[in-house]
């Protein structure tokens, strides 16, 4: 079972489909998939998530814009 994250969409590439969120409550960043997405997202969209691993490290996925 895991909590929520909230974070600031940092950088998405529109065009690749992927990007980083940065969490609110430090500093750490964490990768995102458009795979990943229940809403489009955007640079500077506030957005909450779940963290799952993946092959190269950890990736943001149910991916929800919340402001």
């Amino acid at each position: 079972m895991s909590t929520k994250i909230q974070g600031t969409v940092k950088f998405f590439n529109e065009e690749k489909r992927f990007g980083f969120i940065k969490h609110n409550d430090s500093s750490q960043e964490t990768f995102v998939h458009q795979k990943g997405l229940i809403d489009e997202i955007k640079q500077n969209d506030v957005v909450e998530f779940d963290i799952e691993q993946g092959k190269k490290g950890p990736n943001a996925i149910n991916v929800k814009v919340v402001g």
